[in-house]
């Protein structure tokens, strides 16, 4: 029986943002229900203690049984553990018919050549993100069934996690009352909500500044060539607060969103924030100049994780389609100038993109304009296609299998 409904899951250090969506009779999604619950349980995008995280999940979930029971069988889930590597890996067929025609087993034996690579211990391939076919030295192919030839060769890029990690998450899912159909890296899923085509060809880098992690992914040529999660973000900006203001954390975490400003120059010296705004009984002072400091000094060091593995990829300063930020930390006043300055590229807010949408999500809008939500709207997109509510891209049909069936008996 066809799914009707899509979750996606997106299990975040500080929150779980949910959306789900209903299938329309053209294939299209349209919007059902999102929203957000506190995330407990993880630490920099892990799940450290299941009890703690089943039990968030669960309370994220209350709301999404309401639709059907069915829906929480369907569940597509961001990952999200700095502990990934992505590896180039190249696959080499020979094209089995006498008349050199190239079939789908051709195809299947060239993509499962790509994937016969020596991976550390307790690993497993997450993704096999396909770059190029190849057709008798020939590149660039995007789908080879149909032609002629001898040799099939695959150029992929190999995207594997720490095995316990998803373990752990799916673990906490099923304990939570859900079941996960799909599992997909946290940058990926978000840049197939805000990432454009024409931004995919110029050569463009998503970064997604989440409280316990910042996650990056970058395409060229309208192909995905080096992703990475790093093991800081908006978070460690508000431990620095408490730090340096000797503040709590929940009273940090509302002065950096009510007050914060990333470059520190242009916020003059003369202004202060009086802390009984955020305690009662505080009498302290704060100049707002000393708190941008604070945030612009841990900015940096993100900006800096971001641009070392540009420099990887031969990428730093050269993606004409410049930055594109998402996360709750995108929302950080003056972040866009900041990462104009550090990285030396052109930078916006990332929205989802709503042409792959039905029509009748004005109720949800807000949502869409909100960097936020991104990767729980890109898992929705992504469960499209897998479920096949429409015609899936060359590049999808060729992808490796569900990485979920790696777990079941």
């Amino acid at each position: 029986m066809a799914t009707h409904f899509l979750v996606g899951l997106d299990v975040g250090t500080s929150a779980i943002k949910v959306a789900v969506a209903e299938r329309q009779k053209d294939g299209r999604p349209i919007l059902r229900s999102v929203f957000k619950e506190p995330s407990a349980g993880l630490r920099r995008g892990v799940v450290v203690d299941i009890g703690e995280a089943s039990q968030a999940i669960s309370r994220a979930l209350k709301e999404v049984r309401k639709f059907s029971r069915r829906t929480l069988s369907n569940l597509y889930v961001s990952v999200g553990s700095p502990q990934i590597n992505a590896e180039q890996s190249r696959g080499i067929a020979a094209v089995s018919r006498v008349d050199a025609e190239i079939y789908q087993d051709d195809v299947d034996r060239v993509v499962r050549a790509s994937q016969a690579l020596t991976l550390g211990q307790n690993r497993m391939i997450l993704h096999n993100v396909i770059r190029e076919f190849i057709v008798d030295g020939v590149g660039d192919i995007t789908d080879p069934l149909g032609l002629s030839g001898n040799r099939l060769e695959l150029n992929t890029l190999i995207v594997n996690v720490f095995t316990p990690h998803v373990k752990s998450l799916m673990r906490a899912i099923e304990l939570g009352g859900g079941q996960v159909g799909g599992l997909v890296l946290g940058p990926l899923a978000a840049s197939r909500a805000v990432l454009s085509k024409s931004q995919k060809d110029l050569g463009v880098v998503l970064i997604d500044v989440g409280f316990g992690t910042t996650a990056m992914s970058v395409y060229e040529e309208d192909k995905l060539i080096g992703t990475s999660i790093f093991p800081v973000g908006a978070g460690n900006i508000t431990k620095d607060l408490a730090v340096g203001l000797k503040i709590s954390v929940p009273i940090a975490e509302n002065l950096k969103v009510s007050c914060g400003y990333a470059i520190a120059r242009e916020v003059s010296m003369k202004e202060s924030v009086e802390l009984s705004r955020f305690l009662k009984e505080a009498k302290e002072v704060a100049s707002r100049r000393f708190i941008a400091e604070i945030i612009e000094s841990r900015l940096a060091e993100i900006c800096e994780f971001v641009n070392n593995e540009l420099k990887s990829l031969g990428k730093s300063g050269r993606l004409p389609g410049g930055a594109t930020l998402v996360g709750g930390g995108a929302k950080l006043p003056g972040l866009t100038a900041l990462i104009k300055r550090e990285l030396k590229l052109s930078s916006q807010i990332g929205v989802a993109i709503d042409a792959e949408w039905a029509t009748d999500n004005k109720d949800f809008s807000e949502f869409f304009e909100d960097p936020e939500f991104v990767t729980a709207f890109g898992l929705i997109l992504w469960g499209t296609e897998q479920e096949r509510w429409r015609p899936m891209s060359p590049l999808s049909r060729f992808s490796v299998k569900n990485i979920v069936r790696y777990f079941l008996p």
